[in-house]
C-alpha cells in the first residue's frame, strides 16, 4: 500500500521538472479556471472514489468558484479543502487551512506533511510557529485574523483561504472571528468554507455570494457509512426504529416504557409490607455496558459522559472490574507510543499527574478523554484510538467538537447535561454532532449511536433527535473594541460600519425584517375589522376601553408595589437576626416558632438596604466576586439591597430549615433570645431536642396565645395596607370616569369590550414587531457607533483617527481588550515582578468553571492585591460607561488563577501547585496557562519596546511616544515610557518563566 507522500512523489514525478504543472496567476486580479486534468492529477493521489458531493465541489472551485460544503461529520469534507491545497501548488500561490482548535490544526499539519513534506507545510497557533514562510501554512482562524488586520507581508499571494468548521461562527464568544476574515480577505482569494450539515446552508451560502462574489454551494445529506440507532435497557439492545426511513418507531421499545411508567405509578414509595416491589430496568453498569458491546462487535466505542469526573470514574469502574480489551501484545505497543509521546514530560511531574493509573488503563484499552486531562495525554488516547489499539473511550462532548476521532460504535449515557445553569435537553443539533462520530469511512460498514435507557425516557422524544438531522447556522458576530480600533485605522468610521453592514448577522436581520413586516401589514388589516365591531353608538368604546385598561394596569401596579414592599420588609427584618433569637415565622410550611442558627440573609455590597452588616454564615465579599452566595436566589432577585441565603433555623419541631423570604409575609417577628452552645452541632439529634426544650423553656412566661390572630400563622393579606392618598384618589378617579363614560350603560357592552380587547392587545403586538422591525435594521452599525461612543469618550479614537492608546488597543485581542489597554495606559501592572504580573493578567484570562463559587481567591502578598482591585475598580468604571451606551462586552475579572500563575511563575513544582489549588485539573492548569501566556505576548507585544520620553525627539526608526491620557484622567494615571518598557520586558520574562514542564510541552516537532 502507497503512503500518501508515495502518492504526491508519483505525481510530481510525471511532470516535466519534477514540479506539479503551473498556471501562470493574475497578479493582483483573479485566478484562472483550472484545467480538467488537475482535477484528475489530485483524484490520483487518493485510493478511494469520490462521492458526487466532493466531485462537484472540487469542480466548482478549479471553475474559478469559491464554495461552502454542508455535510455530515466524517463524510470527507476536507478533501475539497485539499483540493485548494493541491491548486494552490500547482499556481505557485499560498493556501493559508484554517481551523477552529489548536488541536485540529496540529492533526491537519501532520496529514499534510505526510502528504507533501514539512518544507512546503507550516504551522501558526498560540503555541506553535513553524516554517511559516510556506506555501500551505495551517493556522487557527484568530490567527488570520490578526493578520488582516495588521496587514502582515505573509498575505502577499494568497490565492486560497480553507475555513474548515465554519460552522463555528455561530459560537457565542469567538464566531465573530469567522466574519470578520470573510469580509476582509482580498477579493481575489478564494474561500472554501467546510461546514457541519445546517438546515440554512443555502441562506450562509447566498450570504458569501454576496460578500465573497460567485460561491457555489454544496449540500450532501447522506451519510458515507450508514447509521443504526440503538436503545440499551437492561442487557438487551433494541433497535430505535423499524424501517429504513427512521419514521417508525420499534413498539418494543414503547411497551418498555409504558411498563417502566406503570411500574414509577404502582410503586412510588415504598412496597407493602411482606411485598416486593415491582421491577425496574437497573441503571446500566458502565463496564457491562462496555462488555456488551464488545461482545456484539460494536468496539471500539466512544461513550459520552457530560461530566469530567464521570469519565474518570467510568475508567476506574472499568479497571475494578477486570476489564480488559488488548491482547499483550497490543499493551505492549501502547505501553511504547505512551512512553515515546510523553518522554519530554518531566518524570516527577509524571507521577503527580497520574501516569501510572492512566498507562495502566491505556494498557487495557480503555482511557477518559476530557478537556481536564493535560493534553499530552489526549493526544496519546486520540492516536491509539486511530491506530484501534485503544478501544473504549469516556469522553465529555468536546470531543465532538474538534479533532477527528471516529469510532465503530457512539454511547450516550444521557439525554441532558449541565449547561452552566440548568441541567438541560440535547438538542437536535447536539445529539447530530456526537452520534456524527459513529462509523469509520472505509472501515465499518456501518456506524451504531446507542442511548442508555433511563427512568421516564419517552422513546418517541429519542425518536425525533435522531430523525432530526440538521440545525440553522445562526450567527453570533458583534463588533468589539478591538476590532473597532482596527477597523476605523483601516477603512475609516463610515466605510467600517459600511463592512459591518455587510455581515452575516445584519444580513439575517434583514431576513427577518421581511416577514415582521409582513405580520404587521396583517395585524394592522385584523385591527381594522375589530375597530369596526366594537363600534358603539353610545359613544367612542375605543376611549371607554382604555380607561378601563388604565384601571385594571393601576390597580395591578398597587397591588404589586404593596407586595414588593412586604417583601422588602420582610427582608430587612431578616437582615436584623441574630444566632440565637426566637421568632414567630408568621407564614408558609414552617409558620410557628424557632430559633435562629444562622442569620444567613445580609445587606447586599454597596446597597443602603438593612443595616449594611453582614451576618454570621452569609456572603463575604472580595475583588472579582460579586455574585451573592446559593440560598434562596429567586426570593433574593424580588428586592433589591440584600443577598445571601434565609435564616437557618430550628424550629419547635425540632427540625433544622432554611427559610425564605417567601416563609415571612410580613416582618419576623422576634419574641425573645436564648445563647446557643459553642458546642452545638444541628446534626446532632440530642441537641436539637435539648435547644428546642431550652427554646420552649424560655417562652414558657410569655402570653403567646392571647389572642386568635397570635395562635394563627398570618397570611399575606393580613399585611395588606391601603394604598396612599395619592393612589387611591387615582384609581377612585379613574372609577369615576368610567361610571360616567356613556358607554358605560351599553347593553351590548360586555361584547363590545371582547373586541376592543382584542383590538387593545393586537395593537400591542403590532407595536412589539414594528420596535423589532426597527431594532434589526441597521443593528450592527448602530452597536459599532456605540462601541465608537466608549472608545472616543476613552481617547482611543479622534473621530477617524486612531490615537496612540488606540493603536495599543489593536494588538489586544482579548475579551478583555479595552480592561488590558486601561492597565497599561494607567500603570497598574507598573513594577511588578514577573510573577506578580503573571497573577494580575490572569484575572483577564482565567474564568471559573465555578461559576458560584463564593470563596474568597488565595492571592499573594505585596503589590499584587491592590493591583487586582485597582483592576477591578477599573472594570467597574468601564462596566458602567458600557451601561451608559448600552453595551455589556466585559464581564467581570476572575481572580481564581492569580495564586497558582504566581506560584508556577515563581518556579514552583507542578504537584505543589496543584496541591495548593485543588480546583484545577491538570488539563485545566496547562490550558489556563498558555491563555495567560498568549495575552502576556500581546501586551508585551502591544507596549512599545524603546519608547522615548516626550521631551525627546523620537528617532526616525523609533515608535512613535506614547499619548497622553484621555480626559478627564489624570496625568497619575499616564503610562511613563520608562514603566512601559519595563512592563513589556516583565511580561516576556513572566512567558519565559512559565513556559516549562507540561506547559511547554508540544505535540508537534519542527
Amino acid at each position: 500500500m502507497t503512503t500518501p507522500a508515495d502518492r504526491y512523489a508519483s505525481f510530481r514525478g510525471a511532470s516535466p521538472g519534477g514540479q506539479p504543472p503551473q498556471t501562470p496567476p493574475l497578479p493582483g486580479g483573479p485566478i484562472p479556471p483550472d484545467p480538467p486534468w488537475e482535477f484528475a492529477s489530485f483524484r490520483a493521489l487518493y485510493e478511494f472514489d469520490f462521492d458526487g458531493f466532493q466531485v462537484a465541489a472540487c469542480g466548482a472551485l478549479g471553475g474559478g468558484s469559491g464554495v461552502l460544503v454542508a455535510a455530515p461529520t466524517g463524510s470527507g469534507k476536507t478533501v475539497v479543502g485539499e483540493y485548494a491545497v493541491h491548486l494552490a501548488l500547482a499556481q505557485g500561490r499560498k493556501c493559508f487551512y484554517t481551523t477552529p482548535i489548536k488541536a485540529l490544526s496540529n492533526q491537519k499539519y501532520a496529514d499534510l506533511v505526510r502528504r507533501y513534506d514539512s518544507r512546503t507545510v507550516g504551522l501558526l497557533t498560540g503555541d506553535n510557529s513553524i516554517n511559516s514562510g510556506a506555501p500551505v501554512v495551517v493556522m487557527t482562524t484568530e490567527v488570520l485574523r490578526n493578520m488582516l488586520y495588521t496587514g502582515s507581508t505573509a498575505l502577499a499571494g494568497l490565492g486560497y483561504v480553507v475555513l474548515d468548521e465554519v460552522h463555528y461562527l455561530a459560537d457565542a464568544s469567538r464566531g465573530a472571528v469567522w466574519e470578520e476574515v470573510i469580509i476582509h480577505l482580498p477579493e481575489s482569494v478564494r474561500v472554501v468554507a467546510l461546514s457541519a450539515t445546517v438546515s440554512n446552508a443555502e441562506e450562509f451560502g447566498e450570504w458569501l455570494d454576496q460578500v465573497r462574489g460567485g460561491t457555489a454551494v454544496i449540500v450532501d445529506e447522506h451519510r458515507p457509512v450508514p447509521l443504526w440507532q440503538h436503545v440499551l435497557a437492561g442487557n438487551r439492545l433494541y433497535d430505535l426504529f423499524t424501517d429504513d426511513e427512521h419514521t417508525r418507531v420499534n413498539s418494543e421499545l414503547l411497551r418498555v416504557a409504558q411498563r417502566d411508567t406503570w411500574v414509577e405509578r404502582k410503586a412510588p414509595g415504598r412496597p407493602p409490607r411482606g411485598g416486593k416491589r415491582p421491577r425496574r430496568f437497573p441503571l446500566t453498569y458502565r463496564p457491562d455496558v462496555i462488555a456488551r458491546l464488545d461482545a456484539s462487535g460494536l468496539l471500539p466505542a466512544i461513550t459520552f459522559i457530560f461530566s469530567r469526573a464521570g469519565c474518570n470514574a467510568a475508567v476506574e469502574q472499568c479497571l475494578r472490574a477486570g476489564l480488559r480489551l488488548t491482547t499483550p501484545e497490543e499493551a505492549e505497543a501502547i505501553q511504547r507510543t505512551a512512553e515515546r509521546r510523553t518522554a519530554d514530560i518531566p518524570r516527577d511531574d509524571l507521577a503527580v499527574l497520574g501516569y501510572g493509573e492512566w498507562l495502566d488503563g491505556l494498557r487495557r484499552g480503555i482511557a477518559a478523554h476530557h478537556a481536564g486531562m493535560l493534553p499530552a495525554f489526549k493526544e496519546v488516547v486520540e492516536e491509539l484510538f486511530a491506530a484501534g489499539l485503544v478501544r473504549a473511550v469516556f469522553a465529555t462532548e468536546t470531543l465532538a467538537l474538534g479533532i477527528n476521532m471516529p469510532a465503530r460504535t457512539v454511547v450516550i449515557e444521557k439525554l441532558d447535561k449541565w449547561n452552566g445553569e440548568t441541567h438541560a435537553n440535547l438538542t437536535a443539533g447536539e445529539y447530530t454532532q456526537l452520534t456524527g462520530r459513529a462509523g469509520r469511512r472505509g472501515i465499518d460498514v456501518e456506524g451504531h449511536a446507542v442511548v442508555l435507557w433511563q427512568p421516564g425516557m419517552d422513546p418517541g422524544a429519542v425518536a425525533g433527535l435522531a430523525s432530526t438531522r440538521t440545525y440553522p447556522l445562526n450567527s453570533s458576530f458583534r463588533p468589539s473594541y478591538n476590532m473597532a480600533v482596527n477597523l476605523t485605522g483601516w477603512a475609516g468610521r463610515d466605510r467600517a460600519s459600511r463592512l459591518l453592514e455587510s455581515s452575516f448577522a445584519q444580513f439575517q436581520a434583514d431576513r427577518g425584517v421581511v416577514g415582521l413586516t409582513s405580520q404587521v401589514r396583517k395585524n394592522r388589516r385584523v385591527m381594522a375589522e375589530l375597530a369596526t365591531a366594537m363600534t358603539c353608538e353610545k359613544g367612542d368604546f375605543a376611549e371607554y376601553a382604555q380607561i378601563r385598561r388604565s384601571l385594571s394596569e393601576r390597580e395591578g401596579d398597587l397591588s404589586r408595589a404593596r407586595a414588593t414592599s412586604r417583601r422588602a420588609e420582610a427582608a430587612r427584618s431578616l437582615s436584623l437576626l441574630r444566632p440565637g433569637d426566637i421568632i414567630r415565622v408568621p407564614g408558609g410550611r414552617r409558620a410557628g416558632l424557632a430559633v435562629v442558627l444562622q442569620p444567613g440573609l445580609h445587606s447586599a455590597r454597596g446597597s443602603d438596604g438593612g443595616n449594611g452588616r453582614q451576618g454570621h454564615g452569609g456572603y463575604q465579599g472580595h475583588p472579582g466576586n460579586g455574585r451573592a452566595a446559593g440560598g434562596h436566589a429567586a426570593d433574593d432577585r424580588a428586592f433589591a439591597g440584600f443577598a445571601g441565603p434565609g435564616p437557618l433555623v430550628l424550629t419547635e419541631g425540632r427540625q433544622v430549615k432554611r427559610l425564605a423570604v417567601a416563609d415571612f409575609p410580613a416582618p419576623a417577628e422576634v419574641i425573645d433570645k436564648i445563647r446557643i452552645p459553642g458546642s452545638f452541632s444541628p446534626r446532632s439529634p440530642q441537641h436539637r431536642k435539648d435547644l428546642a426544650a431550652t427554646m420552649r423553656n424560655r417562652l414558657a412566661s410569655h402570653d403567646l396565645n392571647g389572642s386568635k390572630a397570635a395562635r394563627r400563622p398570618m397570611r399575606a393579606a393580613d399585611w395588606e395596607r391601603d394604598p396612599s392618598g395619592e393612589s387611591a384618589e387615582d384609581v377612585a378617579e379613574l372609577r369615576r370616569r368610567m361610571r360616567r363614560h356613556p358607554c358605560h350603560d351599553c347593553p351590548e357592552r360586555e361584547d363590545h369590550a371582547r373586541y376592543a380587547e382584542r383590538y387593545m392587545r393586537l395593537r400591542r403586538e403590532t407595536e412589539a414587531l414594528e420596535r423589532r422591525v426597527a431594532g434589526r435594521s441597521h443593528v450592527i452599525a448602530r452597536t459599532f457607533d456605540r462601541v465608537c461612543r466608549v472608545l472616543e469618550r476613552l481617547s482611543y479614537l479622534d473621530g477617524d483617527t486612531v490615537t496612540p492608546d488606540g493603536q495599543r488597543l489593536a494588538r489586544l485581542y482579548s475579551e478583555f481588550d479595552l480592561l488590558a489597554a486601561e492597565c497599561l495606559r494607567r500603570g497598574l501592572w507598573d513594577g511588578l515582578s514577573p510573577a506578580e504580573l503573571a497573577a494580575c493578567v490572569s484575572a483577564l484570562s482565567f474564568e471559573s468553571r465555578q461559576a458560584d463559587d463564593a470563596q474568597p481567591p488565595r492571592l499573594p502578598k505585596g503589590p499584587v492585591p491592590e493591583a487586582l482591585a485597582a483592576t477591578i475598580r477599573t472594570w467597574g468604571e468601564l462596566d458602567q460607561l458600557e451601561k451608559d451606551n448600552e453595551l455589556s462586552f466585559l464581564r467581570e475579572p476572575d481572580l481564581g488563577f492569580a495564586w497558582a500563575a504566581y506560584r508556577w511563575a515563581r518556579g514552583a513544582r507542578l504537584e505543589k501547585v496543584l496541591d495548593e489549588s485543588p480546583d484545577l485539573t491538570p488539563g485545566d492548569f496547562v490550558r489556563s496557562v498558555k491563555q495567560l501566556i498568549d495575552l502576556l505576548d500581546q501586551i508585551a507585544s502591544a507596549t512599545p519596546a524603546d519608547p522615548k520620553a516626550p521631551s525627546t525627539p523620537p528617532a526616525p526608526s523609533t515608535p512613535p511616544a506614547p499619548s497622553t491620557p484621555p480626559a478627564p484622567s489624570t496625568a497619575s494615571d499616564a503610562l511613563a515610557p520608562s514603566a512601559s518598557r519595563s512592563v513589556a520586558a516583565t511580561a516576556r520574562s513572566a512567558i519565559d518563566a512559565m513556559r516549562r514542564g507540561v506547559v511547554a510541552y508540544s505535540a508537534v516537532a519542527d
